[in-house]
């Protein structure tokens, strides 16, 4: 005799789009006690003073103590990032002029002098005035200018060129980020993609989209292709038709569309 089991699950429950905020949470808790743990150990053994470190023992313990602080800053970003999609973070609603912002952000990013990599601000000076959260918006710019500064062999100049672009009645702060001979043809250009998992940026790329997504903006670079005929790759252009115009045997350049980022964020008292 045999005996049939009978099961029902409820495709409400197991939608992964409910599960992922519970899971990120359970992933940041599981991960930050043991970091803690591990945190508290090493910094003991850096200020041991009875049973003083040996050189050699204190160069390991000082690079492992740096792994496990970028760990837990990793934790934290993660915690942001499940927070910022569950809603439990919100958006300050502060009038904010976007523009002097960036131009201050600036200031505070920049590569090693002998990469000779530099950041300028150009463009509209003010008169990009939203509801904001200052603190966030500088951080997500922050981590957009840094993210694309670390792609640029150098020598070279990046600029932040700062625009006010109306389509309608919407009028939005447009922010290219590119090399400044580019900067024109990447306003010009197809949106492409913009890839936020890069190494040595964290989660930093991640947080930074949401935030201008929260703002009502978006983030994206411009779609790039590579022509053998041609001296270097040439921007994507919208041809009318329902997908970009690649040119014939051409192929996506990632690399050079790694190197820009476009933000538009719509104005708004």
């Amino acid at each position: 005799m045999g005996f049939g089991v009978r099961v029902t699950l409820d495709e409400s429950i197991m939608a992964p789009e409910e599960s992922y905020p519970d899971l990120i949470s359970l992933a940041v808790h599981e991960f930050r006690s043991p970091a803690s743990v591990i945190s508290g150990y090493l910094h003991m053994l850096q200020r041991d003073t009875e049973t003083p470190l040996s050189d050699r023992q204190r160069k390991m313990v000082d690079e492992a103590e740096k792994s496990c602080s970028k760990l837990v800053a990793l934790i934290a970003a993660l915690s942001e990032v499940g927070k910022i999609d569950d809603g439990r973070i919100t958006m300050a609603s502060k009038k904010t002029d976007l523009f002097p912002l960036i131009a201050e952000v600036a200031k505070t990013v920049r590569e090693a002098d002998d990469r000779e990599v530099l950041l300028e601000v150009r463009g509209e000076p003010v008169g990009a005035v939203m509801p904001g959260d200052e603190n966030r918006l500088r951080t997500a710019f922050g981590a957009v200018f840094h993210a694309i500064l670390r792609e640029k062999i150098g020598p070279c100049t990046v600029v932040a060129d700062r625009r006010i672009v109306t389509d309608g009645q919407q009028s939005s702060a447009v922010i290219v980020v590119a090399e400044e001979a580019g900067v024109q043809a990447a306003y010009d250009a197809r949106p492409g993609t913009f890839d936020e998992k890069r190494g040595g940026v964290g989660l930093s790329l991640a947080i930074a989209r949401r935030v201008i997504e929260a703002h009502g903006g978006r983030i994206w670079s411009p779609a790039f292709v590579k022509d053998s005929g041609a001296a270097g790759p040439a921007f994507v252009k919208d041809s009318g038709l329902a997908g970009p115009a690649f040119v014939t045997g051409s192929g996506f350049d990632e690399r050079s569309a790694r190197s820009i980022a476009l933000i538009a964020i719509p104005l708004g008292s």
